[in-house]
């Protein structure tokens, strides 16, 4: 048997990649968090299938389902939010199977920021304005972050923030990030991005608190921080397609006499 972790992508049913819906539909035991995973992704789990909600269980509890099925030889499929490369707290779930030598596979998804920059008509990486993307969370409640991971050192580069469980911190963001980016730069909170219900504010450093709370938006949430978020209209072309620029692939074009 093996045990699959899937990425589910951030709530669209149509964004799963295909393998992880024909893995979905050949699984007998399908493990997913419902708190982040809605239940139309895992609705095309065999007729019979064993289908669990995660989120009101413990690491032992999702482990001794994996175990029981590895004794009846039954394929798992460990649904997640997202892509599971991203937060999607399977290091420790491996670590686990390793011990016990069960394998695994992880199926990539398609990550919150991904879907969100879709969602909004957009690209992330402009040139000479953009071109690269931090993604990091804060600590708030959850596990605490490496001693160098701060907002402060990310914020140095200028490069653009998607900022993961965020969102009640958003006064420390705000004082953290405006000395290095501007109180004008533009944020977007993209709520339960892929959902019926999705929802995108946009502002910046100094108004975007205020949007959030009249909207009463308190989970579920991903911050965008950067330039290229606003309204970006001046900047050049890419090199990829410039016919100045040759490639293997593109010979330089020459001018007709």
């Amino acid at each position: 048997m093996t045990v699959y972790f899937i990425g589910a992508g951030p709530g669209d049913p149509e964004l799963l990649t295909l393998k992880a819906q024909r893995l979905i539909a050949a699984c007998p035991v399908c493990l997913y968090a419902g708190s982040l995973v809605p239940a139309e992704v895992v609705a095309g789990a065999p007729d019979g299938a064993r289908v669990l909600d995660t989120a009101p269980m413990t690491l032992d509890d999702t482990h001794g389902e994996i175990q029981a099925a590895t004794a009846r030889g039954q394929d798992v499929a460990r649904v997640h939010s997202g892509d599971p490369s991203l937060y999607g707290a399977i290091a420790e779930q491996i670590r686990r199977l390793r011990a016990d030598g069960i394998p695994y596979e992880i199926i990539p998804g398609v990550p919150a920021y991904a879907a969100a920059a879709a969602a909004l008509g957009q690209e992330l990486t402009v040139p000479e304005l953009a071109q690269s993307i931090i993604l990091t969370r804060v600590s708030m409640k959850s596990t605490s972050m490496p001693s160098g991971e701060t907002l402060e050192n990310f914020a140095r580069s200028g490069a653009t923030l998607a900022i993961h469980l965020g969102i009640r911190a958003l006064r420390e963001i705000e004082r953290v990030l405006t000395p290095y980016y501007g109180a004008e730069c533009p944020v977007v909170v993209a709520y339960r991005v892929g959902w019926p219900d999705q929802m995108f504010l946009r502002g910046t450093l100094s108004d975007i608190r205020e949007k959030v709370r009249a909207e009463k938006i308190t989970r579920t949430a991903l911050i965008l921080v950067g330039p290229v978020l606003g309204e970006v209209r001046d900047f050049r072309d890419s090199a990829l397609y410039d016919p100045a620029v040759p490639h293997v692939l593109r010979p330089r074009v020459r001018p007709a006499n």
